[in-house]
C-alpha cells in the first residue's frame, strides 16, 4: 500500500507588494500627463542639465510634481533596502509588516532632517540656498529612484537574482548619489565658497552624522 504524505504548500503573499508597484507606475502616468513639458525635461535629466536650471527656485520643492514623484521615490527605496537585506539573509522579501517599518522609518527620517535643515538655515540666514540645494538633491535622487522601480519588480519577482548583480547595483546607486551630491555643490560652489564656515557645519551635522549613526545602528544590530 502506497502512503501518501502530504506537504504543507507555503503561499507568500506578494499582493501588497503588486498593488504598491501598480500605484507608483499609475502615480508616474498621472504627474507625466498632468506636467507634460515638465516630465520631459525631467527624464532628460541624465543628457541634460536643462532641468535644474529651468526649476532651480526653491518654491518648485513643495510642487505637485516634486512631491509625487517623491512619494514613488520613497516606495522604491524601501523596496530596494528590503529586498537587499532579504538577498543577504536579514529579512524576507514578502514581509510586509518590515516594510512598514521600512517606509514609516525613511519618512521619519526624511522629514525630521528637512525639519532640523530648516531651523539651521533659518539661524544662519541660508533659507534660499538651503532650498535650492535641497531641491536639487531631491531631483537627482527622485531621479535615482524611478530608475530603480522597475529593478525592484524584477529582485522581488525573480528569485536567482546572484549576490554579485546586487553588489554591483547597491554600489552604482551609492555611487551616483555621491556623484550627484557633487554636482550640486560644483552647482553652488560660488554661493557655498561665501557661506563655507555655514556650509561646513550643514554638511557635518546633516549630511554626514545622520547616515553615520545609521550605519553604526545597522551594523549593530547585525553583529
Amino acid at each position: 500500500m502506497i502512503e501518501n504524505v502530504l506537504h504543507p504548500r507555503i503561499i507568500e503573499n506578494k499582493e501588497w507588494a503588486t498593488a504598491l508597484f501598480v500605484m507608483s507606475f499609475a502615480v508616474i502616468a498621472f504627474t507625466k500627463s498632468v506636467f507634460e513639458n515638465r516630465f520631459a525635461d525631467f527624464a532628460n535629466l541624465i543628457f541634460s542639465d536643462k532641468y535644474i536650471k529651468v526649476y532651480r527656485d526653491g518654491i518648485h520643492l513643495k510642487s505637485g510634481f516634486t512631491i509625487s514623484l517623491f512619494f514613488v521615490q520613497l516606495i522604491s527605496l524601501a523596496f530596494f533596502i528590503q529586498l537587499s537585506m532579504a538577498h543577504f539573509g536579514y529579512a524576507s522579501k514578502t514581509d510586509w509588516i518590515l516594510y512598514i517599518q521600512i517606509i514609516t522609518f525613511l519618512v521619519f527620517f526624511i522629514l525630521s532632517k528637512f525639519l532640523i535643515e530648516k531651523i539651521i538655515a533659518t539661524a544662519f540666514d541660508m533659507e534660499e540656498f538651503v532650498e535650492q540645494f535641497n531641491l536639487q538633491k531631491v531631483t537627482y535622487r527622485t531621479y535615482i529612484g524611478l530608475f530603480m522601480l522597475p529593478i525592484n519588480v524584477i529582485l522581488f519577482y525573480y528569485d536567482s537574482i546572484s549576490r554579485n548583480i546586487l553588489f554591483v547595483l547597491i554600489g552604482i546607486v551609492l555611487t551616483t548619489n555621491v556623484l550627484t551630491y557633487l554636482v550640486s555643490i560644483k552647482n553652488y560652489q560660488n554661493l557655498i565658497f561665501s557661506k563655507l564656515f555655514y556650509f561646513i557645519l550643514y554638511l557635518c551635522a546633516l549630511e554626514i552624522a545622520p547616515y553615520y549613526f545609521m550605519y553604526y545602528l545597522f551594523t549593530k544590530d547585525i553583529a
